[in-house]
């Protein structure tokens, strides 16, 4: 079954090549020209038609594309945790740690190859469903449960708001609690794409993740930073 992909972008032109090319990969890819005409697609679909990405541009006429990456991470149910790939033609790297804070799952600059949106694409979905068919169900940590099962995480029975790709980060660091990784080999486990040198995009995620399930995100405990090395899950019981 092909996946369902929806492309919030006003560029008609752009949306339709990359529609016919994304089609010609075996996805099935809903157009929207403006912000409220998306929104109104993923509000107004039955949940058998919810699709499994979103492909957002960050320029939008009615409506910033920030302002609609917030609003499907804060709205209710399946929707808030639709990866979201954004697409912009601004180059200024605080647009895309903005985004990325918002919960968008993954940021592409225009203009770009096609070859590339697809495989990120791909990456995210697969890390999606990698992390579905896994045999472990609920890690525990304390008062900290991850469910993999559900692709849930609560801290002390409360609900935490943390994308597809953070949830994936943090069961890579959970499943390896006590060992230092570095930001290449927690992108490798991820199976995303590499990152440059000077992209901290990953130290964006695992401020959010911290945010989500510490009690003093500013003083860490379970997500300890190692200088110069990495990350570590510390391995210690509330």
């Amino acid at each position: 079954m092909s996946a369902h992909l929806l492309m919030i972008e006003d560029d008609t032109r752009l949306a339709g090549m990359v529609g016919e090319y994304l089609g010609q990969s075996g996805f099935t890819v809903a157009h929207s020209p403006t912000a409220n005409g998306g929104l109104d697609m993923l509000g107004g679909q039955p949940s058998t038609s919810t699709p499994d990405l979103v492909i957002l541009d960050l320029m939008l006429p009615d409506m910033d594309g920030l302002e609609v990456c917030r609003r499907i991470r804060t709205t209710s149910g399946d929707i808030s945790q639709i990866p979201i790939l954004m697409l912009t033609a601004k180059g200024d790297p605080l647009d895309r740690i903005i985004g990325l804070e918002l919960g968008a799952d993954d940021y592409l600059p225009k203009p770009f190859e096609p070859r590339e949106l697809l495989a990120r694409i791909r990456a995210i979905l697969r890390r999606r469903i990698d992390g579905t068919a896994t045999p472990h169900k609920v890690l525990r940590f304390g008062t900290l449960e991850i469910d993999r099962d559900a692709r849930s995480v609560s801290v002390g029975g409360q609900p935490c708001d943390l994308t597809a790709y953070q949830f994936d980060l943090l069961v890579t660091l959970a499943e390896r609690a006590g060992r230092v990784l570095t930001r290449d080999q927690i992108m490798e486990a991820v199976r995303g794409r590499e990152l440059e040198a000077f992209d901290r995009s990953i130290d964006v995620h695992m401020g959010r993740i911290r945010a989500a399930i510490e009690a003093d995100p500013k003083n860490p405990r379970r997500i300890v930073t190692v200088r110069g090395a990495g990350y570590v899950f510390a391995k210690q019981q509330d």
